[in-house]
């Protein structure tokens, strides 16, 4: 029994030593990102205030939790503004930042750190691991920093740094505000004669790939009409083919029909029937129907 917990205690003990290793691993992940020294009229901080900030970003491929880790701007004091643990906020998921302000009031919360920025001389600041001894990343502000001009790297978590005109804190550094394919139009082609060029070709070559669509779809429904009508008159002996006869035939027999229907017959449907006429003379050798009636004196 004692072996079987000493085998169980050795395997918590090796899960918590992996569980420990990752999460070191993952915070070496972090990176410094961007940094605003003098903030005059750029964003504010949850109590409406203006100061200048520092962002964070993880590179890494999971969840972050940077509690317990260390922000400073004393190379001799590492472990100037410890990040509290138990903040959700501080759980920070893959291709995301996290933004700490500079007002050097740290009761304001977990992202309000215990020191300053100074625009007049080089702000250096670091980020270290939980143990405050591993330092995980850092960088030198260069002096004179402009007000509402951030220093952060070219593209999140990459080595280059220069100055941002657009200041994007907890947002990507680099960020795609114009189409190229638009530009490329307005540069080559002012007047839009390409444009409107290359929309009246779309619009053509649709309408042709419509007819010759509906051309041979109608083929095609013609076609198996008549197989059909074929092979019906064929299962049931009837060998006509008066249903591929012309319209102009079709006409005359649907009107000689109806001639049938409506005044030859007297007795039976479309069948005609003949009565002996009842008279003294034959009207086909009368001479009355040929003469005309003289005119009378008055």
């Amino acid at each position: 029994m004692k072996m079987i917990y000493k085998k169980i205690g050795t395997l918590l003990l090796f899960a918590l030593l992996f569980v420990a290793g990752a999460q070191a691993q993952q915070v070496t992940a972090m990176r410094i990102n961007e940094v605003l020294v003098v903030n005059e009229d750029n964003f504010v901080d949850d109590y409406g205030k203006r100061n200048g900030w520092v962002e964070l970003f993880n590179t890494s491929a999971g969840t972050v939790n940077i509690g317990g880790c260390y922000l400073t701007d004393d190379r001799n004091n590492p472990r100037k503004y410890p990040i509290p643990k138990g903040d959700v906020q501080t759980i920070i998921r893959p291709g995301q930042h996290a933004l700490f302000w500079a007002d050097g009031i740290p009761d304001r919360g977990t992202f309000h750190v215990s020191f300053t920025l100074d625009p007049g001389k080089e702000n250096y600041i670091a980020f270290y691991d939980a143990d405050g001894k591993t330092l995980v990343d850092s960088i030198v502000v260069p002096a004179g920093q402009k007000a509402d001009i951030s220093y952060g790297r070219t593209i999140d978590g990459q080595a280059e740094w220069k100055h941002l005109t657009k200041v994007t804190p907890s947002t990507n550094n680099l960020t795609l505000d114009t189409n190229e394919k638009i530009e490329n139009f307005q540069k080559n082609d002012s007047f839009g004669v390409g444009m409107t060029i290359t929309a009246m070709g779309v619009v053509f070559i649709g309408l042709i790939l419509l007819y010759i669509a509906f051309k041979y779809i109608g083929k095609s429904a013609v076609g198996i009409s008549r197989r059909r009508a074929q092979q019906a008159g064929a299962e049931n002996g009837n060998t006509n083919t008066s249903a591929l006869e012309s319209g102009e035939i079709v006409a005359a027999i649907s009107m000689a029909l109806h001639e049938v229907e409506e005044d030859v017959h007297d007795l039976e449907n479309t069948v005609l029937t003949m009565h002996k006429v009842a008279r003294t003379y034959s009207p086909w050798s009368s001479k009355i129907y040929g003469l005309r009636n003289q005119p009378q004196k008055k």
